[in-house]
């Protein structure tokens, strides 16, 4: 009976610990920075982002920022009106002439943006 009762204090206490760690813990969130969607821009324009990739940050929206949300939404359009992720793997850019000026532009956006928050931040 001791054994039983020594087995039983023990399994409470574990599962006791385990609901409370699960109940302190805070949910685990992601938020996409300007500078990942730097890097992915970049890698989209050389034609090195796969696919997976794209959706995993494209796909997600970001609602912690507006500004960030609006270019995210741009450069999921720009993809679905002049990308192809199959063009990549035959050897050819990923998005068709107009879509690389565009997404250039757009790029150049966002890093301009960036820096100006950077500046403004450090004064």
């Amino acid at each position: 009976m001791a054994l039983f009762l020594l087995v039983l204090v023990v399994c409470l206490a574990i599962f006791g610990g385990m609901i409370a760690l699960l109940m302190l813990s805070g949910t685990p969130r992601y938020r996409t920075e300007p500078e990942q969607l730097l890097d992915l821009f970049d890698k989209a324009l050389e034609s090195r982002v796969s696919e997976t990739e794209w959706n995993a940050i494209i796909g997600y929206p970001i609602r912690h920022d507006d500004y960030l949300e609006g270019i995210r939404r741009r450069a999921q359009r720009l993809m679905e009106e002049h990308g192809r992720h199959g063009r990549a793997t035959r050897g050819k850019p990923l998005l068709d002439a107009t879509g690389q000026e565009e997404f250039a532009a757009l790029r150049d956006h966002l890093a301009a943006h960036t820096d100006l928050v950077k500046r403004k931040q450090s004064e």
